[in-house]
């Protein structure tokens, strides 16, 4: 069941701490990958750390998933012998996780100079920007996972091929195969609601194992904590019933990929919707047309903000349900962007470009401020394409970067990108992302093998 609202502030933790008897929390900040780094904190420490702040060493920026120091950004690094930056913990973030009673949970982020880099601050920094504009922004995120009956263990033993999947066979909206694994889906619709990330809808895609949540609608910000935590705890949940969740942007070259489809709308100061206007050819707004103008504008320049692994390129193929190009329609599932017509309280952008594998802080801060930077300046979007976008070649300034790399150095040359997300984060965030490339370019494949091994 759906938990009390959190505390509003330190004073309210305190007070809770006092009732509960609490020994202690655990304290969590998401890295630049999307990973939620943390630790448990002791009575004393905690309560000290929300009043007066902490110190968190500030490697958890300054390496890889894989905990390989990065060799080339600046804020981090060998050169400043990783020292501690300072961190807040957000109380409203508090959350119970049902399998670690008497322990909340609570999300913090960077403060000082490290909040130039910080996920959740950059998101934060977009928000402020619509503020200033007079509006709020409000957001949810959908994934499709695929579910295994693995272990950590027994991926790694398995060289990660051969794979046993929750489910077999292609069965989209299957009640048969929810009802068989009721009690895994039941724990899953429970634990979103008892850390207060409510799951709308939750069913079975085409394709072995693979489940699809879609998030509950939020404030942006709220949306990308409740996406991020998702991500952890799903996989959580799922090794301690004995399986593997994986939300990588494609994991086998037999299924299409793994979406994390954005939807974002816009209020103004008030409330009222921006997007929608039922005088407008599809009900759109000049707001909105703009907003979507912005976000196909700068999407080539930005799509390492969304497109952030060297995997997520895989997964933008043609004809695997995926974008190719900056395009938009309206309700057409081809295009990069996609405006759902849903009157005044429903009528939204649903950004198509982005996979599971995103960071939801940094996905939502790009698809966001693309889109104000849209209004700010007018910017008029294409005709919008009907029917297959993959039948229509683009033009040649709405074609994507097809590998990280390229990403990476579209981002740091832009003026926009760097407008809207400052120069520390484009550089920091770029540099990181070549350094995955390189990181990449170290492996021999096997498709290498397989090509080269005998016949070169």
């Amino acid at each position: 069941m759906q938990h009390e609202s959190p505390p509003s502030d330190g004073a309210a933790v305190r007070r809770m701490f006092d009732e509960r008897s609490l020994a202690r929390a655990k304290i969590g900040m998401f890295d630049v990958d999307g990973i939620l780094r943390g630790k448990y904190l002791g009575r004393d420490k905690f309560l000290s750390a929300l009043e007066k702040g902490f110190g968190f060493c500030d490697v958890v920026l300054g390496w890889d998933s894989n905990d390989q120091l990065y060799d080339n950004v600046h804020i981090t690094g060998w050169h400043t012998a990783f020292p501690d930056a300072t961190a807040r913990i957000l109380p409203a973030t508090c959350r119970e996780i049902p399998f670690e009673p008497d322990t909340p949970l609570f999300l913090a982020e960077f403060s000082g100079a490290a909040e130039a880099v910080c996920p959740r601050g950059l998101l934060r920094r977009v928000l402020d920007r619509a503020a200033r504009m007079g509006y709020t922004a409000n957001a949810a995120v959908e994934y499709e996972f695929f579910v295994f009956k693995e272990t950590p263990e027994s991926v790694r033993a398995k060289g990660f091929r051969d794979l046993q999947t929750l489910t077999p066979g292609n069965f989209g909206y299957s009640v048969l195969r929810s009802s068989v694994h009721a009690e895994f889906y039941h724990s899953l619709l429970d634990l979103a609601a008892t850390m207060r990330m409510p799951i709308e809808s939750l069913h079975t895609e085409t394709g072995p194992g693979v489940l699809e949540a879609a998030l509950a609608y939020c404030e942006a910000l709220e949306a990308a904590d409740r996406a991020a935590l998702f991500k952890t705890f799903a996989k959580a949940l799922a090794q301690r019933h004995g399986l593997m969740a994986t939300f990588m942007a494609k994991w086998s070259n037999r299924y299409p990929g793994q979406s994390g489809h954005l939807h974002l709308s816009l209020r103004r100061a008030g409330g009222a919707p921006v997007f929608h206007d039922s005088s407008h050819p599809h009900e759109m707004s000049d707001e909105m047309r703009w907003f979507v103008g912005g976000q196909q504008a700068l999407m080539p320049e930005c799509l390492a903000m969304v497109a952030c692994t060297i995997n997520s390129y895989s997964r933008l193929v043609p004809g695997y349900w995926a974008p190719t190009a900056a395009t938009w329609g309206v309700e057409n599932r081809t295009t990069a962007l996609r405006v759902i017509r849903g009157g005044a309280s429903a009528q939204r952008v649903e950004y198509r470009i982005a996979a599971a594998d995103i960071n939801p802080y940094i996905a939502l801060a790009a698809a966001i401020g693309t889109g104000l930077w849209g209004i700010e300046h007018r910017i008029e979007p294409d005709p919008p394409i009907e029917g297959n976008a993959y039948d229509r070649p683009p033009p040649p300034h709405r074609l994507l970067p097809t590998t990280l790399f390229e990403a990476a150095q579209r981002l740091r040359e832009s003026s926009a990108a760097r407008a809207l997300f400052g120069d520390a984060f484009v550089e920091h965030f770029a540099a990181t992302r070549q350094w995955e490339e390189r990181e990449f370019r170290k492996a021999i494949t096997d498709w290498e093998l397989a090509r080269y091994f005998e016949i070169i």
